[in-house]
Order: structure tokens, then C-alpha cells, then sequence
């Protein structure tokens, strides 16, 4: 080894040491996002071009501090309460989506090809125009519930751009990587915006703020992600402040007629 090589070699030890040191209260390197991104990949359609790379290391850390990709791409049924509004079940592989309501109303959506079942008034929906508004409402319930329960496996999804803002502090003082969250032709809300604060030291999303115009100069919201808890193979926040996501279940197996009957059932049974 020449000296030159040697001297390489050491400089590049001292700045591993330093990143370790640094690295529970600073984005992360580019060399480190590049690490994560294959265990992690974007989805198709990710906005990579104008996302930065402190961005996208955040997101890849959030992942890893969830539970990780490959638990995440394992978790098939997701069933969660609503604010008790209704309850959702969810077939993440199949993209079956079960809504019941209190009030005995039942929608059947597979959020793929949007064909499926409802029933309104007690009394199943047939006509195919009515049948197709009622479906296409299912699928937009699903769109939003959804991202209130897994949003942090969603910070790379297609259509979004990522950008990092900086170091602030969340609402109950916790240190957090800022980041911003907007939406290219993609999803039924494009022009909504998001701030994504992220826990400096255990990596997990503690708090959102959300903008329904990308212009607003202030939030519709601020709410805390808390309450973290283990499901299956990956961590879920319930806590929304002053609301709750309740009932979290991650099932590893559901019988076909949860996603086939109108009849009301018992998911609790299958825990």
C-alpha cells in the first residue's frame, strides 16, 4: 500500500467515525441513502428527479425503524378502526378492501380493478350506475384511511415528491428531520402537501401537518403519530391526539368470504 493509499484509507476511517457520531441528529450521508435504496426501492412513478437525497435516507431509515421493507412487503391483512366511523379490511396482495359501517352499511372494493359489492339501506346495490359511485366512495374512504394508519411505509410511493427541510422541533419539543411531502398527478387529492416530522433518534414519524392547497401559508392540521405498538412484523401508531385508530389487527390469513359476504362479521374471531 502506498502512502498516498494509506493515507486515503485513513481519512476515510475518520470521517465513518465522525457520520456515527453525528448520526442521530443529522440527515444522513448520500452514500448511506444509496445502501438503503436496495432494500428498500421506490415505487414506480416515484418522483426521484426532484426528490432529494437527505429525503429519501430519512425515508429509507423510517422504513427500517417500521419493522423494515421485507416485513412490510409480508404484511397481507391490515384491519383497523376508523375514529369510529367504520371499520376497515384490508388484503394488502390481492387489494381486496372490506368497509363496514355502524349503521349495517357494507362496502366490497378490490382497490385494483374497483369492482365489488355494496349494500345501503339493508338492501344490496345493483344498478350499475349506482353501484359504480358507491364503489369508486369505497375506494376513496380506503385511499384516506389508509394513509392515516400506514403513511410512514408510503414516504417513497409513486407520484410523490420528497424533500428535506431541515431540523425543527415537533409540537411536544421531540428534535425531527423535517420533511415535505407533494403529489404528482397521482392519487384523488394531487394538490394537498404534507410536513412529515421524523424522531432524530428512533426514526419514527411523531407528527404530520397537513395543507389541503399546496400554496397555504398554514396547516388544516397539526396531529402527533404516537402510541407506537408492535402488529405482525411491523410497528403501527393508533394515536392521533385527540382520536384514535382503534382495533389494529395484522392477520396472516383471512377465509375468502370476509371479502365475498354483505353479511356482518366478527373479525375479532379471527385474531
Amino acid at each position: 500500500m502506498t502512502v498516498s493509499t494509506k493515507n486515503r484509507v485513513l481519512c476515510g476511517s475518520f470521517w465513518l467515525i465522525f457520520l456515527a457520531f453525528c448520526y442521530s441528529c443529522q440527515p444522513p450521508e448520500q452514500t448511506s441513502s444509496n445502501e438503503a435504496i436496495e432494500v428498500n426501492p421506490a415505487a414506480d412513478g416515484f418522483d426521484s428527479e426532484n426528490s432529494d437525497e437527505m429525503a429519501i435516507a430519512i425515508a429509507d431509515q423510517v422504513m427500517e425503524a417500521m419493522g423494515g421493507r421485507k416485513s412490510w412487503d409480508e404484511t397481507r391483512f391490515l384491519s383497523w378502526d376508523f375514529f369510529g366511523n367504520r371499520h376497515l379490511i384490508w388484503d394488502k396482495l390481492q387489494g381486496d378492501v372490506r368497509i363496514d359501517f355502524p349503521d349495517g352499511n357494507v362496502y366490497q372494493v378490490n382497490v385494483f380493478d374497483g369492482n365489488g359489492l355494496a349494500k345501503k339501506n339493508d338492501s344490496e346495490v345493483v344498478h350499475p350506475d349506482s353501484l359504480a359511485k358507491e364503489l369508486d366512495r369505497a375506494k376513496r374512504i380506503w385511499i384516506n384511511d389508509s394513509y392515516w394508519l400506514v403513511m410512514p411505509f408510503k414516504l417513497k410511493d409513486s407520484g410523490v415528491t420528497l424533500k428535506y427541510l431541515g431540523l425543527e422541533q415537533s409540537q411536544d419539543g421531540t428534535p425531527s428531520h423535517t420533511l415535505e411531502l407533494t403529489f404528482k398527478e397521482v392519487g384523488v387529492t394531487p394538490q394537498n402537501r404534507y410536513l412529515v416530522y421524523v424522531d432524530t433518534t428512533t426514526h419514527l414519524v411523531n407528527q404530520w401537518a397537513f395543507y389541503r392547497d399546496v400554496g397555504q401559508d398554514s396547516a388544516n392540521f397539526v396531529l402527533p403519530w404516537a402510541n407506537y405498538q408492535q402488529h405482525g412484523k411491523i410497528l403501527l401508531s393508533s394515536n392521533r391526539g385527540e382520536r384514535n385508530l382503534n382495533h389494529i389487527q395484522v392477520l396472516d390469513s383471512l377465509p375468502p368470504e370476509v371479502f365475498t359476504t354483505l353479511e356482518p362479521i366478527d373479525i375479532k374471531k379471527y385474531n
